[in-house]
């Protein structure tokens, strides 16, 4: 397996389906093209709720946004080969 080669952040809700299944998509993704991510619940910080209330989920890497409301596996895969590699944390 390689080591990831990029960091990306699911901005959702726990209870969120959509948000739930954009999580599972990423997890089946993960391993072949090399990335981290992580969940941020927007409902612990009301700005993030003010920016992501009614959009969720929302998918960045390095503060670009990829896609929201469902993985769209092409934007991600454009995103995965155009970004320099970097070193997750």
């Amino acid at each position: 397996m390689r080591l990831p080669r990029f960091k990306l952040t699911v901005y959702g809700r726990p209870e969120c389906h959509l948000c739930q299944e954009m999580v599972d998509a990423l997890e089946e993704l993960q391993a072949p093209y090399a990335f981290n991510f992580n969940f941020v619940d927007i409902d612990e910080n009301p700005r993030l709720v003010m920016l992501y209330g009614t959009i969720v989920p929302v998918l960045l890497g390095n503060g670009q946004e990829i896609c929201r409301h469902h993985l769209d596996f092409p934007a991600l895969k454009a995103f995965l080969d155009t970004r320099p590699s970097q070193k997750s944390e």
